[in-house]
């Protein structure tokens, strides 16, 4: 599941930044397009403001990757294009749009079984399909009521 979800993120996230790229003239430069990109995120950019990081994506090459603002404030951590960000819930809402295109576009149903995609997902006795994720009724425990089952404690400090 885990896997399905990152694939479907990076395929919401590759749509919503390439509107930034495809608004590029096949005659832009690339310091317009950083100037462009810079000028849209330029407030968050600064050491008292958390921020993000970001890439541009076009023809299926990385054409701008830029971190604004803070990772952390109260550690003095700036955001680089590298920096591993705990998304948590954030990308729900741009994995579910990112499913319903597909499903939109044919690609797969929403009835479908998540085992046709992931196979390894053992069969816990009857079917649990897209449609059971994207609704959060597939009788899945939640990750964090296992983890903390085992043992596991998550703390943001």
């Amino acid at each position: 599941m885990q896997r399905i979800l990152e694939v479907v993120v990076s395929i919401s996230l590759l749509l919503l930044f390439s509107t930034l790229a495809s608004a590029q003239t096949p005659a832009a430069s690339q310091p317009d397009l950083t100037e462009r990109v810079d000028k849209i995120f330029q407030k968050w950019n600064r050491t008292d403001s958390p921020g993000c990081a970001l890439s541009v994506i076009k023809d299926g090459r990385i054409v701008y990757k830029h971190g604004y603002g803070m990772a952390d404030l109260d550690h003095n951590v700036t955001i680089t294009p590298s920096t591993v960000f705990h998304v948590a819930s954030m990308s729900k809402q741009f994995t579910a749009a990112s499913i319903l295109l597909l499903a939109q576009q044919g690609k797969l149903s929403l009835d479908d079984d998540v085992r046709k995609y992931i196979p390894e997902l053992p069969d816990f006795g009857s079917p649990i399909t897209i449609r059971h994720l994207i609704h959060h009724t597939s009788g899945l425990r939640d990750q964090w009521d296992l983890l903390g089952l085992a043992g596991w404690r998550y703390s943001l400090a």
